[in-house]
């Protein structure tokens, strides 16, 4: 995992999975994602939770449909910080780095980004030695205990 962007924050808890690469594999991974915020504290439907879901859907989203290498899964992590909530998601393919796309009135996709940008306080792609990690960051609100 790398630094989170602006923080120097103690690190409270993570979870990492490996999931297929296949869309049931994106569904199980957000489905994983929800059920260990809510043991970690943060509440199904809080304002947290339903944005953490919306990153987790569009990053695993993305890495089976544009990240996908054959016999190779997706990783997804989350890391708790003080104040921040990063999700990376890892995939085997280093080609075709994502970057927020321009807008194309009534296109049926391209859109995924576009939201994680807003939703998130941060976002980015970092290689790896066996293709990339997309990273989101929440700021978590001071509640969030460890």
């Amino acid at each position: 995992m790398t630094a989170p962007a602006g923080s120097a924050g103690h690190l409270v808890r993570v979870f990492t999975q490996r999931f297929s690469s296949t869309p049931r594999g994106a569904r199980l991974g957000r489905r994983f994602a929800l059920l260990t915020l809510h043991d970690w504290g943060i509440p199904h439907r809080s304002e947290l939770s339903d944005d953490a879901a919306l990153l987790v859907a569009e990053l695993a989203g993305n890495a089976v449909t544009h990240g996908r290498v054959p016999g190779r899964d997706f990783e997804l992590r989350m890391a708790l910080l003080e104040g921040v909530l990063r999700i990376e998601v890892s995939d085997a393919r280093a080609s075709g780095r994502p970057a927020v796309s321009p807008y194309v009135h009534h296109a049926e996709g391209g859109h995924g980004l576009r939201l994680v940008a807003a939703v998130a306080h941060d976002w980015g792609v970092v290689s790896r030695t066996v293709g990339k990690t997309v990273w989101a960051e929440l700021v978590t609100p001071t509640s969030v205990a460890p």
